[in-house]
């Protein structure tokens, strides 16, 4: 482990040993020096963002556009069933699958 390292090669075994992902020794010691660099990363985004900045979920606001719920005509019921091959009690008759009762 180097000095300056942060999560040692045991720390990563016993990491993937709880993930059940079977590592060599090699890639151990390099997935140890990989998340140092991770960690090191986190930590420069960290002195970044001060008490003052909010956290987010997007680089830029989101915002829900919707519009009002107005009724307007339709089709009728026998005018949306009017281009159906079957129909029954007002609903699309499809074929029986899976050996369902009818």
């Amino acid at each position: 482990m180097a000095a300056n390292s942060r999560i040692s090669r045991e720390e990563v075994a016993r990491i993937a040993a709880l993930a059940r992902i079977t590592l060599g020794e090699d890639e151990l010691t390099h997935l140890a020096s990989q998340i140092d660099g991770i960690l090191d990363a986190v930590a420069v985004v960290q002195e970044a963002a001060g008490a003052d900045v909010p956290p987010m979920s997007h680089p830029i606001e989101v915002n829900n556009v919707s519009r009002p719920d107005v009724i307007v005509p339709s089709l009728s019921p026998e005018a949306a069933l009017s281009g159906a091959p079957a129909s029954e009690d007002s609903r699309f008759r499809v074929p029986q699958i899976l050996g369902e009762e009818a």
